[in-house]
């Protein structure tokens, strides 16, 4: 367990599912997401995670999903994946009412420090929607860069939600962390 900036990271167990659940569907759907900035309710609707994908990666060997707190409340989320050389950054989630305050920043540069200490990893990756501009040009001014390389967005698997749009992609952002 970590502390930064009145901020306590943890490794999430079991017991934090369903709130982590409610975390990121706030930070990324419906109208509650429109608090934030980080909201993909006008591009994708239905869930955004489950129960079981939340579990499978608080499972997996080869991930730590971090709960981050601030005076014993859930406030923000992210996955951290050991992909060989480099660490896959996802499922990051900050609730919508703390959004634009900083704390992304914070986070994020912790999950960095967290990948390379542990895994003596130098590169982290991560996928976004490539039409989410706001969000590519937030991560660009930590440091990532845009590959230009894309994956197609799982048109039919409501698991990951179910597009308002048909040109979604992901595009591979990527940041050395040496």
């Amino acid at each position: 367990m970590e502390t930064t900036a009145g901020l306590t990271f943890r490794d999430a167990t079991d017991a934090d599912v369903d709130a982590l659940v409610a975390l990121v569907e706030s930070a990324y759907r419906g109208d509650d997401s429109r608090a934030g900035w980080t909201t993909e309710a006008d591009i994708l609707q239905g869930q955004r995670t489950d129960p079981d994908g939340v579990l499978a990666v608080i499972k997996s060997p080869d991930s730590r999903l971090l709960a981050v707190e601030r005076e014993g409340q859930v406030v923000a989320c992210c996955q951290l994946e050991h992909r060989g050389a480099y660490a896959y950054f996802g499922m990051f989630a900050v609730s919508p009412t703390l959004q634009g305050g900083g704390l992304g920043k914070v986070i994020i540069a912790e999950a960095e420090r967290i990948a390379r200490e542990t895994w003596g990893v130098t590169e982290m990756h991560m996928t976004v929607i490539s039409v989410r501009e706001d969000l590519i040009a937030w991560y660009e001014r930590r440091g990532y860069r845009r590959t230009g390389e894309m994956t197609p967005f799982p048109y039919g698997d409501e698991r990951f939600g179910v597009p308002q749009r048909d040109d979604l992609q992901f595009e591979l952002l990527v940041k050395p962390l040496v």
